[in-house]
Formats: structure tokens, C-alpha cells, sequence
């Protein structure tokens, strides 16, 4: 990944999103990247439990990423779990002290900070879940989508 001076955004962000995907699998969950939600936002990370319940993770890249980027607060309907992904040179401080926290690199991650419960509604899940099925299957298929049709 470089040092935290040479390495790139795009190589950060995408060594911290396979390092937490990976993380996501060792838990127990399936995820899938780059999941655009119904609401028309897009989440770095989606999976699913084996219970049947949604994870989204949002990955920062670095101060900058995080302090524009304010709309993550719009994925709380879609998961019952939230969390952001870091790399371990991100200033974890300045980070909101509610969502989960993972600190993640290309080859695995921790969780730092478990994140807290929420119960999503009964036909929303189902909504969601069948409609994260198919995406899953499309995209196993080789057919580049995107967005969760709910």
C-alpha cells in the first residue's frame, strides 16, 4: 500500500475495501461492493449475515474523504449495522464515536469499535434481501450491476 505520504486515494481506499470485505467474510457475512441503495446513494460495502442481516461499511480514504463526504447518514435505512472502514494511519479521532469503527488493510482488518444495533422493518429487510440476492447472482452471472431493486 506505500507509506501514508506516497500511497494514492484510489490504492488506499481499495486495499481498506478488501481488507474489510475480508474481515466481513471472517464474520460470518457476504458482502458485495459498490452497492448503490434505493435512495440513490452508494455504499462502499453491503453484506449480509447468515441471520439475515445487513452491514453497510463506509470506507475513508483519508481527513479530506471524511470531511466532505457527509451523506453517510442516509444509509441507516437500508442496515441494521454501520460502520466506517479506515486505513490504520487515519486519524480515528476526528470519526463520529457512534457508527462502528474498522481499521482495515489489503490483507484483513479489526474491529475497533462494534457497531450498534437497529432493527430494519420486516418487508423492508425481505424488500432488501431478495433484491441483494439477485444483485449477488447477477453479478456472479458477470452482469455489472449496480443498484438494488427494491
Amino acid at each position: 500500500m506505500g507509506s501514508p505520504q506516497t500511497a494514492r486515494r484510489p490504492d488506499i481506499t481499495a486495499a481498506v475495501t478488501r481488507g474489510a470485505a475480508r474481515l466481513l467474510v471472517d464474520l460470518g457475512y457476504t458482502p458485495l461492493t459498490e452497492v448503490t441503495l434505493p435512495n440513490g446513494r452508494r455504499a462502499d460495502l453491503m453484506a449480509l449475515s447468515a441471520r439475515g442481516e445487513f452491514i453497510i461499511i463506509e470506507v475513508k480514504s483519508g481527513i479530506e474523504d471524511f470531511r466532505v463526504d457527509r451523506k453517510w447518514h442516509e444509509y441507516a435505512p437500508y442496515c441494521d449495522r454501520f460502520a466506517f472502514a479506515v486505513a490504520p494511519e487515519f486519524p480515528q479521532h476526528v470519526l463520529p464515536e457512534d457508527p462502528g469503527l474498522i481499521v482495515a488493510d489489503g490483507f484483513g482488518g479489526a474491529v475497533l469499535r462494534e457497531p450498534p444495533a437497529a432493527t430494519l422493518a420486516g418487508a423492508r429487510r425481505k424488500a432488501l434481501t431478495i433484491a441483494f440476492g439477485r444483485m449477488a447472482a447477477m453479478r456472479a452471472a458477470g452482469f455489472a450491476v449496480m443498484t438494488l431493486e427494491v
